[in-house]
């Protein structure tokens, strides 16, 4: 395939940036996204030009650092993907794709495609951990009994990869199903049950203090996750702040 890449490239935070068109050519339907900017990349190196930045690590689907914003959908046109996973099967040959790093004034671009998220990482900080007793009397987790049902649920909420994906679809901004995933994982489980009314007004006073949007339920967030948590969570988000504040 022969593509139209149109590209932000910005220089730092303080600099303006803009869409550059980079032409791309021979691209196999097999490659996976990341392959094809690894191409584009390759090509500007041999011109003695500045390659794009973007971040990338696993390449599996398990880290979330791949964001990208892709014809203005997170991750691009596939579901249930993140970027990484994304093949350019999904593009016709002679399609002209704009690419562009997440949006959100809580993720200021570093460079390129590059974003700052450490605000979900001061967010996690705030509230999501458990206490545990180290003294040599703890109690085996798999004899604690835990219905099926919530144990599911806190393993479908502790898949969250804290791409982004859901704060960069919201029209809002919001980090809402990041921080409702992180509560609920722990809500519905008896070892999160010892700080569970800190947690959760910990880590919404965060979210705040970071500057993200609050819900106002269209559910982008819930169809651009690359793990589809589900909105549910942010339900149970309002259920735990509400309880912990009373």
């Amino acid at each position: 395939m022969n593509l139209t890449l149109k590209i932000w490239r910005q220089k730092g935070p303080q600099d303006k940036g803009r869409m550059v068109e980079y032409k791309v050519t021979d691209i196999s339907e097999h490659m996976s996204f990341l392959e094809m900017m690894d191409v584009l990349n390759e090509s500007l190196v041999a011109k003695d030009e500045e390659p794009i930045a973007f971040d990338h690590d696993c390449r599996e689907g398990i880290c979330g650092m791949c964001s990208l914003q892709i014809n203005g959908e997170a991750h691009g046109p596939d579901r249930g993907i993140t970027t990484c996973q994304l093949h350019m099967r999904m593009f016709k040959d002679g399609d002209t794709i704009y690419i562009e790093p997440f949006r959100a004034n809580a993720f200021p671009v570093i460079k390129d495609l590059v974003v700052d998220r450490m605000a979900f990482e001061r967010i996690q900080q705030a509230g999501g951990y458990i206490s545990v007793n180290t003294s040599g009397n703890t109690q085996d987790a798999n004899s604690i009994p835990i219905s099926k049902h919530n144990a599911d649920l806190s393993m479908d909420a502790a898949s969250c990869i804290g791409c982004g994906a859901c704060v960069a679809s919201c029209k809002n901004s919001s980090a809402m199903l990041f921080v409702a995933a992180k509560v609920s994982q722990f809500a519905l489980l008896p070892q999160g049950k010892v700080e569970a009314k800190d947690r959760v007004k910990n880590m919404v006073f965060q979210m705040d203090l970071e500057g993200f949007g609050n819900c106002t339920n269209t559910g982008a967030c819930e169809i651009e996750c690359p793990k589809g948590i589900s909105i549910e969570n942010i339900a149970r988000l309002n259920r735990e702040y509400l309880a912990a504040t009373i």
